[in-house]
């Protein structure tokens, strides 16, 4: 069967395959999902636009057995790799298989069970399931919801949980690989392992975080709470970085019930500017942003913090007001700069959504998005506002600039994640550019010259931080970024993938030949 599979997806006969030779491809491999072998659009491209590349067949696997034996028959063959692809949300590549095999994990089964545990909730959920739906159905059919999110929720459970899965309640309950209590994982030996954090755990923390290197996530086990009903979002804006900060990081250091639910921020130009500027801050249409208010002697850029308080239906709008004005009382943002909406949960969290569907709308959804995103240090993060925020981009990049404080101690140490190396405090920073293709926008040479810039700046500094979503190009970089790590990280692969069959597309580890 390897024999054939080789000869099949090697062969120099592409053209002349038919649908009958896939089919006897699938029958030889016992495959209950589909092959189309050669260039398929969708398997040669993600969300980045930035990399194309055309795998050798793409998979849409029917079960956590279909999966399996593709990688045991990829085991088996000479030099076959193998990627699992979400939604095709990776921004450089990760998901693509040059001349490998490229399995679509969207097609398997979906499943979303909730369970009661020792009086604890989870949702067991299919690793192809996107968040969106975790959150319909736990919230419409159970009135429970995850604890921890991503900003937009068209995205896999498995692909996050293979990152780190981040957004404005991190601080409170860190990142969704903190919130899942059980995988199932199809090793890079082809094994179907069911790991948690006391059973086969080197595996399950390897694969939280492992960007895919030691395992396909077929099922996760994600921890549960009651849903509020609705969501008091609010913007307030700030001329200074120092105020800013100190508002993010005492919001964030509060305990539990003394302080907001959800706390982000993000950068924007102190002009007009549609996409970049005072128009990206109001929250209703209706509400107008009046730039009488802020100071003259203002920098470039502003500042806005974005936070969110859950509200139930048997909440008081009075005493909204009340909790609402009592955490914003300490706070040190422009007093005529306040902006608020109230909206259901599941709207609050879908925000994104309505985002995308006006992006789409407007032909920028599928240009080249060329994102750079970071982790820095508490002790960096003035000097990156300096170095980035007010110099190389305080004209704006064409979407949000993402800044919010997160906890060190809120996640977890034996997981595969790099986080900065010193302090309780460290910051996402994200920017989300979203320029119309060339000729209208900027060349994505440029933008990408613009990351690796700012990247360099940030090592000439010395300031302290690591690449979120990372990619590199030689494995001297992925050491560097792994840091004192790497030896437990190639420890991990050895143990799971030894043949380096998973996630290429990285650019981690190079495939080990067969004989």
């Amino acid at each position: 069967m390897i024999a054939y599979l080789e000869h099949f997806v090697h062969g120099n006969d592409t053209e002349s395959r038919t649908d009958d030779d896939v089919t006897s491809l699938c029958k030889a491999l016992d495959l209950q999902g589909s092959i189309n072998c050669g260039p398929v659009d969708v398997a040669c491209k993600d969300f980045g636009g930035v990399k194309s590349v055309e795998p050798l067949a793409f998979v849409r696997p029917s079960s956590t057995d279909d999966v399996a034996r593709l990688v045991r028959a990829a085991g088996g063959s000479s030099n076959l790799t193998v990627a699992a692809r979400g939604n095709g949300h990776s921004i450089n590549g990760q998901a693509m298989a040059d001349g490998g095999i490229v399995m679509d994990m969207r097609s398997m089964e979906e499943k979303i069970q909730v369970l009661r545990i020792n009086g604890l909730a989870y949702a067991d959920v299919s690793g192809g399931v996107l968040w969106e739906d975790v959150l319909k159905r736990c919230v419409s059919g159970f009135g429970l919801a995850p604890r921890s999110w991503t900003d937009y929720l068209s995205l896999t459970v498995g692909g996050t949980l293979s990152n780190a899965g981040v957004s404005g309640q991190a601080f409170r309950y860190g990142p969704q690989t903190t919130n899942v209590t059980e995988l199932e994982v199809v090793t890079g030996k082809g094994d179907t392992v069911i790991c948690s954090e006391s059973d086969n755990s080197e595996l399950f923390f390897g694969v939280l975080g492992g960007l895919g290197q030691f395992g396909i996530i077929t099922r996760a086990r994600v921890l549960l709470q009651p849903a509020p009903d609705m969501v008091r979002w609010i913007r307030l804006v700030y001329t200074e970085f120092e105020d800013f900060t100190r508002d993010a990081e005492l919001l964030v250091t509060r305990p539990e019930g003394k302080s907001f639910d959800y706390v982000e921020g993000f950068v924007f130009v102190n002009s007009d500017d549609l996409i970049n500027g005072w128009p990206t801050v109001p929250l209703d249409p209706d509400h107008g942003f009046d730039p009488s208010h802020i100071p003259p002697n203002s920098g470039p850029v502003l500042y806005c913090l974005e936070v969110a308080l859950h509200c139930w239906n048997y909440d008081l709008p009075s005493n909204i007001d009340t909790a609402v004005n009592r955490l914003l009382g300490p706070l040190r943002f422009v007093e005529r700069l306040k902006f608020q909406v109230d909206l259901s949960y599941t709207e609050f969290l879908l925000r994104v959504k309505r985002a995308e569907q006006h992006a789409e709308a407007n032909g920028i959804w599928n240009a080249p998005h060329p994102w750079l995103n970071m982790f820095v240090s508490k002790s960096g993060i003035a000097d990156f506002d300096r170095l980035v925020f007010r110099s190389i981009v305080k004209d704006g990049v064409g979407g949000p600039m993402l800044i919010y404080p997160m906890l060190r101690s809120k996640w977890d140490s034996r997981t595969s994640v790099v986080l900065p190396e010193g302090g309780e405090i460290f910051y996402l920073v994200a920017l989300l550019r979203f320029s119309p293709p060339y000729p209208k926008g900027p060349p994505v040479e440029n933008l990408l010259a613009q990351n690796h810039e700012i990247i360099q700046r940030c090592l000439n500094r010395g300031i302290d931080f690591k690449l979120y979503l990372p990619h590199y190009k030689t494995q001297e970089d992925w050491k560097r970024h792994f840091g004192n790590q790497w030896t437990r990280f190639v420890e991990r692969k050895a143990n799971f993938d030894p043949m380096a069959i998973l996630a290429p597309g990285q650019r981690i580890f190079t495939r080990i030949s067969q004989p």
